[in-house]
């Protein structure tokens, strides 16, 4: 299966070592020193419970070198979505599959704009990682999972050969058959994580931990179901405490990437994360205060500050 994995961070570099350690034909569209690192030395994930170092890294910073492949995994963060939509295009043949692993619920939206709905599966990504150094990728804990599959809820060939590919790379994968209900759990965990620990600048142990911290966790998960219900996902009412038993689970020191993005500088996602939670509870006349106070606090910071 030829996989294009456009974002080579965290989660494209992750997914796509595994992928490519089971012997997917995997190309990395990446840039900087990171594309140059990963040309010279390869690419290495370190930290998790199985360390992958694969050495022959296809990768490049012009799609069109590449051509069209069978799938496409989109994994930038999504204030670069506009950009990455356009770059990807010459990977976009009239067979091609393409998936999106970034965060929130708003992001298929612009696959099927871009390259009509026929084309795009849904699909949920699961793990803690970050770019640690060019060419190399930190795992913290053990938490890794995709979860993807037809928006009609159907069993597709094109869906059976990702998973094939997945398995044979030791990914935990899952094919659903209600992805969009699987997108809108991400999205109340993902809210949650990521709001605490970037707002609080600790990780998750300590969050869960405070009595206090720990029902601003909680309430702001209901916020994020109580939307998604009114917006009409299947999500069952009490979803926001079996979030909680998930977020007990893992890592005492994970974090989010909104957590590194803002502990760097760099532009954030909270537009779409906390500020995607308060948009859509507008919208849908759910009342999203302790989101929109994050996304409030966090404003600031959403275009990352300049460098030094």
């Amino acid at each position: 299966m030829r996989i294009a994995i456009v974002g080579a961070g965290g989660v494209g570099g992750f997914f796509g070592a595994l992928l490519a350690r089971g012997g997917a034909n995997v190309t990395f569209v990446a840039r900087g020193a990171h594309l140059a690192a990963m040309r010279r030395d390869g690419l290495r994930v370190e930290g998790g419970a199985h360390p992958v170092h694969i050495q022959d890294v296809r990768a490049t910073d012009d799609p069109a070198e590449v051509g069209a492949t069978d799938l496409v995994m989109l994994c930038v963060k999504l204030w670069g979505v506009e950009e990455a939509l356009e770059q990807i295009r010459p990977l976009v043949g009239p067979d091609t599959t393409v998936v999106s692993f970034q965060n929130g619920v708003l992001k298929d939206g612009y696959l099927m704009a871009a390259f009509g709905a026929e084309r795009v599966i849904g699909g949920v990504g699961y793990v803690a990682t970050h770019i640690a150094r060019p060419g190399v990728i930190a795992q913290t804990g053990s938490l890794q999972r995709l979860v993807f599959g037809e928006f009609d809820g159907r069993t597709s060939a094109r869906v059976a050969a990702f998973h094939e590919a997945c398995a044979a790379g030791g990914i935990n994968a899952e094919v659903s058959t209600d992805i969009r209900r699987e997108i809108w759990q991400k999205f109340v965990f993902l809210t949650g994580l990521s709001a605490t620990t970037a707002t609080t600048r600790l990780p998750i142990g300590p969050v869960r931990e405070n009595p206090q911290t720990r029902a601003f966790l909680l309430d702001l998960m209901r916020e994020v179901v109580m939307v998604g219900r009114a917006s009409g996902v299947a999500l069952p009412e009490d979803y926001a405490g079996e979030c909680l038993k998930l977020v007990d689970e893992v890592a005492y020191d994970m974090t989010s990437s909104l957590f590194h993005d803002l502990d760097r500088g760099r532009p954030l996602e909270v537009r779409w994360l906390s500020g995607g939670v308060a948009e859509l509870g507008r919208k849908a006349g759910v009342a999203t205060p302790l989101n929109r106070a994050v996304a409030d606090i966090l404003a600031l910071h959403a275009d990352g500050r300049a460098e030094g």
